[in-house]
C-alpha cells in the first residue's frame, strides 16, 4: 500500500478496503492525468523562479514528469492503490527523484490541483465540442442550400399551419445551434481562469508568480480569491447547463426526424448505416441513434440537477462532496460530443423526399392567406378570421376542398370575395409573400443562408 499524503496525522492501524475504495477517485479522475502533469510542469517552473528549488532540480522534475506523462499514454503507470491521479503522479515522481520529487507539492494543495485540472480539461473540450457543433451547422447549411426550392407543411401543435420551405426549417435549426455555440463561447470566459497558487483555501506564502503561471498555462486571467477558486464548481454547472440546452435542441430535432422518417410521413429516409432493424420483425427500420440522443438528453439534464443538488448545501470551502463533480462532467462531454458527431452524419447522409412533403400539404394550410385576402379588401382582421373559420368548417361538414369552392359559395361567408380570390390558392406564392426579414420566402431564406455562412466564417 502506498503512503498517503496525509496519513501522518491519523493513527490508522487498521485499513478497511471498503473505506479505501469508497474514498478513492482514481477510477475516474485518472482521465485528468495529462492536465495534472501540465499543471505540475508549470508549477515546478514557478517554484524555481520563487527560489524554492534549484535549476538542476527543475530539470530533473521536468524530465521525470514528461516521462511519467509518456508512461501514462502507454498505460504503463501503475495506479494500483493510489487515492487519486494527483497522488499517483506525485508518488511516481518521488520514486524517481526522492526528495526532489517531494518538493513539487510545496505550497500547493490538491484542492487547487483539481480546480486547475478541470478547467484545463473543460477549456480543451469546449473547443472540441464547438468544432463538432460547427461541423453540424455546416452539414445543415449545405442541405439548406441544396434544397432551397423544396416546399413542406410548417407545423404548430403538430398540425399543419402554413406552407414553408424545407430550407427555412433547416435554417431554424442552424440559428438554434448558433445560440448554443455562443453560449459555449461565453461559458468559456468563466472557465478560462487560473486557480493555481490558491493553496487549499487561503493562498500561498511562497513567492509564486500567479500571472506568469496563468500565461504559461494559457489562461486569460487568475482567480481573484483563493477560497472561491478552490470551493466552487459553478463553471462546471454552467457548462452542463449550456450542454443541457444544446441537448434539448438536439432532442427536439430528433423528434422531428423520427416522425418524418415514419411511413406515415415519409419526408426523409435515414441512411441504413445509421439505423437498426428488429430481432423479430424483419421489415423494421428503426431510428435508434436518434432515439438514443433523445434519451441521452435526459441523462445530461440529470447531471445538471445532480451537481446543483450536491453543491447547494456545502459550506464555503472545499468539501469531499465535490469529488462527485467529475463523472457528470466527463459523461456530459462524452455524450454531447458523440451526439453532435452522430447528428452530423445524419444530416450528411439522409435522403429528402420533396414530392412526399408537398403531397402531404392539405389545402386548409392556405386558410391564413384567405384571411389576408379579405383584410386587403378592407375587411377587419377579426371579421376575416371568423369568416374563413366558417368556410373551413363548411368544407369539413360537406367534405369539400377549400380550393374547389365556387365563388358563390365563398360569397355566402363574405361578399368581398371576388374572382381574384383564386390567385390565393398558390403554395409558392403564399411562401414568397412572407418576404420580410426572418420570413420563409425564397429570397429571405437565401439571406438567412448567407448570414449563416458569415457566422461560420467569423467564428
Amino acid at each position: 500500500m502506498y503512503q498517503k499524503l496525509w496519513q501522518n496525522r491519523l493513527n490508522r492501524k487498521v485499513e478497511y478496503p471498503l473505506v479505501e475504495d469508497f474514498n478513492a477517485s482514481i477510477g475516474f479522475d485518472k482521465r485528468l492525468a495529462e492536465e495534472d502533469i501540465t499543471g505540475s510542469l508549470a508549477y515546478a517552473r514557478a517554484l524555481q523562479k520563487a527560489g524554492v528549488i534549484t535549476g538542476m532540480e527543475l530539470k530533473k522534475l521536468v524530465k521525470s514528469l514528461n516521462q511519467i506523462k509518456a508512461n501514462i499514454k502507454k498505460g504503463k503507470l501503475n495506479l494500483n492503490g493510489s487515492e487519486d491521479i494527483h497522488t499517483a503522479i506525485e508518488m511516481a515522481l518521488t520514486r524517481k527523484l526522492g526528495n526532489t520529487g517531494r518538493k513539487i507539492h510545496t505550497g500547493r494543495s490538491r484542492n487547487e490541483q483539481v480546480a486547475l485540472d478541470e478547467r484545463l480539461y473543460l477549456k480543451k473540450n469546449i473547443k472540441g465540442i464547438s468544432k463538432d457543433l460547427i461541423a453540424l451547422q455546416k452539414a445543415i447549411l449545405k442541405r439548406a442550400e441544396k434544397h432551397v426550392g423544396v416546399v413542406m407543411p410548417g407545423y404548430t401543435h403538430l398540425q399543419q399551419a402554413q406552407p414553408v420551405l424545407f430550407s427555412y426549417y433547416l435554417m431554424a435549426l442552424f440559428f438554434m445551434l448558433q445560440r448554443d455555440k455562443e453560449r459555449l463561447v461565453d461559458c468559456l470566459k468563466r472557465v478560462d481562469i487560473c486557480p493555481l497558487g490558491s493553496g487549499a483555501l487561503a493562498g500561498t506564502t511562497y513567492n509564486i508568480d500567479r500571472r506568469q503561471l496563468a500565461r504559461e498555462l494559457g489562461f486569460k486571467k487568475i482567480s481573484e480569491n483563493a477560497l472561491d477558486a478552490t470551493s466552487d464548481r459553478d463553471f462546471i454547472v454552467e457548462f452542463i447547463g449550456t450542454s443541457s440546452i444544446l441537448m434539448m435542441h438536439l432532442s427536439r430535432i430528433c423528434e422531428d426526424l423520427i416522425i418524418w422518417s415514419s411511413r406515415e410521413f415519409g419526408f426523409v429516409v435515414l441512411a441504413d448505416a445509421l439505423t437498426t432493424s428488429s430481432s423479430l420483425m424483419p421489415q423494421k427500420k428503426n431510428p435508434d441513434l436518434l432515439e438514443l440522443i433523445r434519451g441521452k438528453s435526459g441523462r445530461v439534464f440529470g447531471h445538471l440537477l445532480g451537481l446543483l443538488s450536491m453543491l447547494k448545501s456545502l459550506p464555503v470551502g472545499y468539501n469531499k462532496d465535490m469529488q462527485e463533480d467529475k463523472l457528470p462532467l466527463f459523461d456530459t462531454v462524452d455524450t454531447l460530443s458523440a451526439s453532435l458527431k452522430i447528428f452530423t452524419l445524419v444530416f450528411k447522409t439522409m435522403t429528402i423526399k420533396p414530392q412526399k412533403m408537398q403531397a402531404t400539404i392539405n389545402d386548409h394550410i392556405l386558410a391564413t392567406d384567405l384571411v389576408d385576402y379579405l383584410v386587403q379588401k378592407g375587411v377587419p382582421f377579426r371579421e376575416s378570421h371568423g369568416a374563413v373559420g366558417q368556410i373551413v368548417r363548411y368544407t369539413l361538414d360537406y367534405d369539400k376542398n377549400l380550393i374547389g369552392l365556387s365563388l358563390s359559395e365563398l360569397k355566402q361567408f363574405n361578399p368581398k370575395f371576388q374572382k381574384d380570390v383564386y390567385q390565393v390558392f398558390n403554395i409558392k406564392k403564399s411562401i414568397n409573400a412572407h418576404n420580410l426579414p426572418g420570413g420563409t420566402s425564397e429570397a429571405m431564406v437565401r439571406k438567412q443562408i448567407k448570414t449563416g455562412k458569415k457566422y461560420l466564417s467569423t467564428h
